[in-house]
């Protein structure tokens, strides 16, 4: 596939890869519920929850050829699913996973089928880039894609591709008035490929609840620098044993602040500047079982914790491993 330098080029040579994804076989109604693209010549990507618990769906492309097809790996988690497939039209190439982060000010394209309008292209920019996009499973998705792109209703599954026809991001969510989110290339290339061998994949888990280190947290804790992040709680799990939890608050200017726990600044030596940081670090460089090294920052002074990484349950009913905000 040739590289596209205007969105026109890019619309012409990436719909061809584009499917309408049905998850009820029964009634191939005008519109699917969801989209997906060509990940390789026998596998679609799309949604976690476009598909649901369905094991088979049917897939319509842009040349309007059917299949009827089965979910063969899909990740709550992530809200990623693949679909396996025999009937891939001629043109119908796979779409390639960058291996870069967008840049903010980019130009990018959702290509689906929202509201049931099959074959639409919408256009924007990168707004941002390392959010965090919240699951029906108490958990959060790091790493996510912020565009301006209009992502709609029926936009889920479908490719946020740059000029270079690359897919930057999995289209999953609508925030609000010109804010869309997609799940990055680094968190699709890391989960597919276990969702295509496995059908699951195995997500480390920390259990620990933490919150950015900002200039009022620094003060609280008395703190040289805002950097890092404060380990807020850390329930039975694997961290409980080796990391410090908060055991107090401080009031600043009418706030009051949790105090006392270690401060999270990097881990296997990669910086962690932010939750988001140390979320999308364990997702795309660890594994459960692995034994990390976390640097952290107790009582003014550096020091290194080894913690061995669990697998993260299906659900959590719990404020573990989550991020509590206080600017």
């Amino acid at each position: 596939m040739s590289a596209p330098t205007t969105f026109k080029q890019l619309y012409r040579e990436t719909i061809p890869s584009i499917a309408s994804v049905y998850v009820d076989s029964h009634h191939r109604r005008p519109g699917g519920t969801g989209s997906g693209f060509v990940y390789d010549t026998e596998h679609v990507i799309t949604n976690q929850h476009v598909v649901g618990g369905a094991g088979e769906v049917d897939l319509r492309f842009n040349d309007d050829s059917w299949g009827s097809d089965r979910v063969i790996g899909t990740d709550a988690h992530t809200d990623l699913a693949v679909i396996r497939t025999d009937d891939l039209p001629a043109d119908a190439d796979p779409l390639s996973i960058a291996d870069r982060t967008p840049t903010p000010g980019e130009p990018v394209a959702a290509l689906g089928n929202p509201m049931g309008l099959d074959g639409t292209i919408t256009t924007g920019i990168v707004s941002g880039v390392n959010r965090s996009s919240p699951t029906d499973n108490g958990f959060t998705i790091p790493d996510t894609v912020q565009t301006d792109a209009p992502i709609n209703p029926g936009n889920s599954g479908g490719p946020l591709v740059t000029l270079d026809s690359e897919v930057v991001g999995v289209n999953r969510a609508k925030a609000g008035e010109n804010i869309g989110f997609a799940i990055s290339a680094a968190v699709v290339a890391r989960v597919v490929p276990e969702l295509v061998t496995h059908g699951r994949f195995r997500h480390p888990y920390l259990r620990i609840r933490t919150v950015d280190v900002s200039p009022t947290v620094a003060e609280a804790n008395d703190l040289a620098n805002p950097r890092g992040v404060l380990v807020v709680g850390a329930p039975l799990g694997p961290a409980s044993a080796a990391l410090r939890e908060c055991r107090g608050v401080r009031r600043i200017r009418g706030r009051e602040v949790p105090v006392g726990g270690d401060v999270i600044v990097g881990i296997d030596g990669h910086e962690i500047d932010s939750h988001e940081e140390l979320q999308r670090y364990l997702l795309t460089e660890t594994r459960p079982g692995q034994t990390i090294e976390i640097e952290v920052l107790r009582e003014g002074r550096e020091t290194t914790e080894e913690i061995a990484l669990a697998e993260r349950p299906s659900r959590t009913t719990d404020p573990a491993e989550t991020r509590v905000r206080i600017e």
